[in-house]
């Protein structure tokens, strides 16, 4: 601004106004500021738009380090990021109540195995479950995965407009397709009706997954589950309507695939789930 009206007003009184020291103003001038890593800009915007709502640094960062094998620090790209005018929105608090299944004892209750401890060396050792709920103008949509803790897939899922015992059977169906043979994963849960029921039960008794379930009033308990669905509101479906059930389903399996083979993550030093699973299981 002082340089823009340094023509039609003394500089002296422009840099009193502006509060600028006039080695300060000349130091400016004698170097320009640059953009930071021109080259990567248009790979950073192709990054942040993969996804409607965008993403963050971190994963712009790593998507630039193994696709583009380029040297570059998260600051760099937040950096990039600010110049560039893009960012990632961050969840807040609202008064938004998700859905609970929680319906006192039904059925049959399991210690919580898993205590807390979501790690997991290989994949199909620990993996947790739960429901989610999305609100649409035409109705309600339900989302249940299954979620490997090691290699964060999320290994099977169905999304249905109803939160009942079929949608569970289909995600347990998928699920008995996709195991390897010789697998005995636990898969934690917490207390919802539907975990508890002779059906599920004896459904995973047979496919010799052994249940845990958080104990009651503990969302923390199933920390790592919750953790997936507020990063999948954030870049999916934040702020965004669809006109019907069936193209909100569509384009949600889109987004999870999307997240299994394009999604690198931080707790795996930059790989995506599918790149870790193959590696680990390669191994």
């Amino acid at each position: 601004m002082v340089r823009g009206l340094s023509g039609r007003h003394r500089l002296g009184d422009l840099l009193g106004c502006a509060g600028l020291a006039r080695s300060t103003y000349y130091y400016a001038l004698s170097r320009p500021k640059r953009e930071t890593r021109p080259e990567l800009r248009r790979k950073v915007a192709e990054v942040f738009s993969r996804t409607p709502n965008g993403c963050g640094h971190r994963q712009i960062a790593m998507a630039l380090r193994a696709e583009c094998g380029a040297r570059i620090a998260d600051k760099t790209v937040l950096k990039m990021m600010r110049e560039m005018g893009i960012s990632c929105g961050i969840r807040r608090e609202s008064d938004y109540h998700r859905y609970n299944s929680y319906r006192g004892v039904v059925g049959r209750t399991f210690e919580n195995v898993v205590g807390r401890d979501f790690s997991a060396e290989l994949p199909w050792q620990k993996m947790g479950t739960d429901v989610t709920e999305f609100s649409q103008p035409w109705g309600k949509a339900y989302l249940a995965p299954v979620y490997d803790f090691a290699s964060k897939e999320i290994v099977a899922w169905s999304v249905s407009e109803s939160p009942n015992m079929a949608q569970q059977l289909d995600l347990l169906g998928q699920l008995a397709e996709r195991m390897p043979e010789g697998a005995a994963p636990v898969l934690h849960s917490d207390m919802g009706w539907q975990y508890q029921s002779d059906a599920w039960c004896g459904r995973l008794r047979e496919m010799g997954i052994r249940q845990s379930m958080s104990r009651k009033g503990n969302c923390l308990d199933n920390a790592a589950t919750e953790q997936v669905f507020g990063h999948l509101k954030d870049e999916f479906s934040r702020g965004r309507e669809w006109d019907s059930f069936e193209s909100f389903k569509a384009d949600l399996d889109a987004y999870i695939v999307h997240w299994n083979t394009e999604r690198r993550q931080v707790g795996l030093k930059g790989l995506t789930p599918e790149e870790f699973r193959n590696q680990a299981l390669a191994a």
